[in-house]
């Protein structure tokens, strides 16, 4: 075959290449659409604690700022002890955060799906049994679920 009828050797990687391009471009759209991406759980408690005692801290600032010398040092006080409470446990132990977030998430969800169970009961008792009149025969009656007579004597 002559040079002008080859045609070069299909890049192996050339697929690889061109998702990984894409990815990346997503990855830039959406960082650029929703800001960076949130670190572990224990770099968030660390900017949580900062921006507390940022805003904390601009309490005081300026005419209308809180007065007292007192007032400010009690809470730069205690800004300063729960930081000093908390750095060390996150050194020692950040993916600690983590676990905590995640079983945080996974208790809402627990939560979620047991709330969602007992409305979807108790539509469909009250589907089922009606308005409570029916149920209990009383005229005045109009509570969606049903009643019980309690003798109290």
């Amino acid at each position: 075959m002559s040079e002008a009828t080859e045609r070069p050797a299909p890049d192996a990687d050339a697929w690889a290449d061109a998702c990984a391009e894409d990815l990346a471009a997503e990855q830039e759209r959406r960082r650029a659409q929703y800001g960076p991406e949130p670190g572990s759980a224990a770099e968030e408690l660390r900017k949580l604690l900062g921006a507390v005692s940022d805003k904390f801290a601009g309490l005081f600032d300026g005419p209308s700022g809180l007065s007292g010398m007192a007032a400010q040092g009690a809470v730069q006080q205690l800004i300063s002890q729960a930081k000093a409470a908390v750095e060390p446990v996150i050194e020692r132990n950040p993916e600690v955060f983590d676990h905590l977030a995640a079983a945080g998430g996974e208790l809402l969800a627990a939560y979620r799906s047991a709330v969602e169970g007992h409305e979807r009961r108790w539509t469909s008792d009250a589907d089922r049994t009606g308005t409570g009149r029916e149920r209990t025969g009383r005229e005045g009656d109009e509570g969606p679920g049903p009643t019980e007579h309690i003798d109290l004597d």
